[in-house]
């Protein structure tokens, strides 16, 4: 099964984040480098209060959690699940950021804490690695243009491949954006028949097209061309739910037949918007892909990801190549949607989530909510959620999204009352100043200084 493929060795990928940062820093940072790790450095060496979700989320997956003797020893200690209000230390944790905060990155991807990687990844009983000391040396940032779509008059902007997130999330907009959702509403099923509907056509396109650009070539100007997207969006007239949706054919010079993709997500991943002082806005989502990512505890005193399971299981479809097959070097395909939407060149929304490839739904529904239903930003990530990605409608279990049921399946669709625990988090930038809003299914806060 999956998890057969996520624990352990096999599926961890070289981590990237120590890099970006120090890349960011380095590009337009103004703040002493070393001084940014007090605090994480701080909570490392006294600890932190365990809280109400981090304590579930451990008991439920204790038996994984319990593969590996670091791991075991770190979540459940004696054998037992750490529990709400216990005091969690990691001076391993504090060390591996003292050293990057004195040698910078270089520290993560060689000496000492690279080889405790390796280590970890390569001897791991059940499902070890291949990974090596040249393959953390190697790792490289690549920075990337944005991809831009216009809604409304905005500029809405986000991360281009490898992952997803931008592309679909433009996509939707791009269809949408050609019909009136203010005047339909929030409650009308109509409104998510169209919104349903583009998301569905959408993710098609994802399955078929989306990977990583410098493996596989990507028509990423053309599945957001206003051209091809208003085509797409004809494809909305009716009045029903569509019977299926199919990859479209978007205009690109290097026209090569890919097969739809095999992949699973989990909803395991952490999101962060600020806007500071000078204006300056950034969205950024971060992740280990599963919740505890590889279950294996790095000597370092961090998990490891499993984030090569974001590939494609399958390389061929009928002997046709996967676009987000495994290749050496290669990034796999994400759904992170970090966004800002700007008006004449300026930060207006500053937004993003953790939670799978339902992320891109969450994203799209809180701009949506924002600019055309006029909700503040704390209302908008805390509207119910409905999302359909691949026909099945999800309706947000104990939410108003449930009084839609009846609506939707009159329009043709098949339904799904479930939890959908989005990670949102938002700021709004007003002539009156910024506006927060954070996502009440999970933990985070809304806070300025």
């Amino acid at each position: 099964g999956f998890f057969d493929a996520v624990v352990g060795g096999r599926s961890v990928g070289v981590p990237g984040t120590p890099a970006l940062m120090e890349t960011a820093h380095d590009l337009w940072g103004n703040s002493d480098w070393a001084g940014l790790f007090s605090e994480a450095i701080t909570l490392a060496d006294a600890g932190f209060t365990v809280s109400p979700r981090l304590a579930a989320l451990v008991e439920d997956d204790s038996d994984r959690l319990s593969t590996f003797g670091p791991t075991r020893d770190y979540f459940l200690p004696g054998g037992t699940p750490i529990v709400e209000g216990d005091t969690l230390t990691n001076p391993a944790y504090a060390a591996t950021l003292r050293a990057i905060a004195a040698l910078g990155a270089d520290a993560f991807y060689t000496g000492h804490i690279a080889e405790g990687i390796v280590a970890t990844v390569r001897t791991t009983s059940g499902n070890p690695g291949v990974m090596t000391m040249t393959d953390l040396a190697l790792y490289q940032v690549h920075q990337r243009p944005a991809v831009c779509v216009d809604y409304r008059g905005n500029e809405v902007c986000g991360m281009g491949p490898p992952s997803s997130g931008a592309l679909t999330v433009g996509q939707i907009l791009g269809m949408v954006g050609q019909y009136d959702l203010a005047t339909l509403g929030p409650d009308s099923a109509e409104a998510w028949r169209l919104i349903g509907d583009a998301s569905r056509l959408a993710f098609a396109d994802r399955g078929r097209y989306m990977a990583d650009s410098d493996f596989v070539p990507m028509p990423t100007a053309g599945l957001v061309a206003p051209a091809y997207l208003a085509d797409r969006a004809n494809l909305l007239a009716g009045d029903d739910a569509l019977p299926e949706v199919a990859p479209g054919n978007p205009e690109w010079d290097h026209a090569q037949l890919w097969a739809d993709d095999v992949s699973i997500e989990f909803p395991s991943t952490s999101h962060i918007s600020i806007v500071d002082a000078y204006g300056n806005a950034l969205s950024m989502t971060t992740t280990i892909e599963n919740g505890f990512g590889s279950r294996l505890m790095a000597p370092g005193g961090f998990l490891l990801n499993n984030e090569l399971t974001d590939f494609s299981f399958e390389t061929h479809s009928d002997g046709v190549p996967i676009a987000n097959r495994v290749e050496p070097g290669k990034r796999p395909r994400s759904s992170m949607a970090p966004t800002i939407v700007r008006r004449n060149g300026d930060p207006i929304l500053v937004v993003g989530s953790p939670g799978g490839s339902r992320i891109i739904g969450y994203v799209a529904q809180a701009i949506i909510a924002h600019l055309d239903w006029g909700m503040d930003v704390q209302q908008a990530v805390a509207m119910p959620h409905l999302v359909n990605r691949f026909g099945t409608y999800d309706l947000e279990a104990g939410t108003s999204a449930a009084d839609l049921e009846g609506g939707l399946q009159a329009l043709g669709y098949e339904t799904n009352i479930r939890d959908l625990t989005s990670g949102l988090h938002a700021i709004a930038v007003t002539p009156g100043g910024l506006s927060g809003g954070a996502d009440p299914r999970r933990e985070g806060i809304a806070m300025g200084n």
